[in-house]
């Protein structure tokens, strides 16, 4: 990520705040840079180093900050800076895995406004959002929804009714996507790129709607997870292959997939008997069988060997280092 001194969205893409039915400056104000560093030795070091940076959003009085999860991920410290400058400390609060959703407290006030959580359903192909960075109007983009759909992720991820924006935001780890209200509608979590007409390669923003989290804020507050089972996790990377098939990409660690011997190259063909042929489908069928710890049933075909393997899940959060309640 860039330091906001390094890069600014052209005046033309910027939001006009005359064109929106609220306090444009006000909104942005609720957005804040957020840094975190993360010890070395931690699991997610690796993959999404140990010092990492983006924005959060303000969501409560007191200091409260929604962000994208992988930014805060075993963090051990964690700094947060108001448009006008303030650096405060903050710890993590939660991460959820499930949404993608991550809390950071700050340890003393921010005296920025909150940003209200709007209603995600509202927003449809074609609707007007601000996606707003840290740093005021220089650093936000007027953009457009293009799509509302299914999002598989290949780490394990996988939400139903993602917010897919253009143009992209440059900078989108914890961006804020604010509806047509001045509210909050969903956190910026990726860019992608997409094949439009033409063979064009468009760059997009992905970002989870705020609408999941509703139900579990409570959870996320006052037990630092939510209070549901854990879903069964194999610790792999897997994508979508050519001819309707799951590939197996990378292994995580020191996790199940790694033990039972799986391997980047094997393809997946079922799961407990069940034929799959998306990366959607392949994760929702692990999930159905049970809460984390189940036994998970692969068949496999590895250079025209298929065979079955019996992997143990986990839960993804004994792998992690958990968030200090204060």
């Amino acid at each position: 990520m860039h330091s906001s001194d390094e890069w600014r969205i052209p005046p033309n893409f910027q939001p006009d705040p005359d064109a929106l039915a609220y306090d444009l400056a006000q909104a942005l104000s609720s957005v804040v840079a957020l840094r975190s560093h993360v010890p070395e030795d931690a699991f997610t070091a690796q993959t999404l180093g140990v010092e990492r940076a983006g924005q959060g959003v303000i969501i409560r009085e007191d200091g409260l900050i929604l962000t994208i999860g992988y930014l805060i991920a075993e963090a051990e410290e964690v700094w947060l800076t108001t448009n006008d400058g303030r650096a405060v400390a903050g710890h993590v609060t939660a991460y959820d895995y499930a949404s993608g959703f991550g809390l950071v407290q700050a340890y003393k006030s921010l005296n920025s406004p909150v940003m209200p959580l709007g209603d995600s359903r509202r927003l449809s192909p074609g609707a007007d959002v601000v996606v707003a960075g840290a740093g005021g109007s220089a650093h936000s983009l007027a953009a457009t929804v293009v799509a509302r759909q299914e999002f598989a992720g290949y780490w394990e991820y996988f939400i139903d009714d993602a917010i897919f924006t253009a143009p992209a935001h440059p900078n989108w780890g914890g961006t804020a996507v604010i509806g047509a209200r001045g509210d909050l509608v969903g956190i910026g979590s990726l860019q992608l790129q997409h094949e439009a007409d033409g063979g064009h390669i468009v760059p997009l923003n992905m970002s989870v709607p705020i609408d999941l989290l509703k139900p579990i804020l409570d959870d996320l507050l006052t037990l630092g997870r939510v209070s549901q089972p854990p879903r069964p996790w194999l610790g792999l990377y897997a994508s979508e292959a050519e001819g309707g098939q799951v590939a197996i990409i990378g292994l995580a660690g020191d996790a199940p997939a790694q033990r039972a011997g799986l391997r980047a190259g094997d393809l997946v063909h079922a799961v407990a008997g069940q034929p799959v042929t998306s990366l959607s489908g392949f994760y929702q069928a692990i999930w159905a069988l049970g809460p984390a710890g189940v036994d998970i049933t692969l068949t496999l075909d590895r250079e025209g060997d298929r065979f079955d393997v019996s992997i143990r899940s986990a839960d993804r959060t004994r792998f992690m280092r958990s968030p200090r309640l204060q």
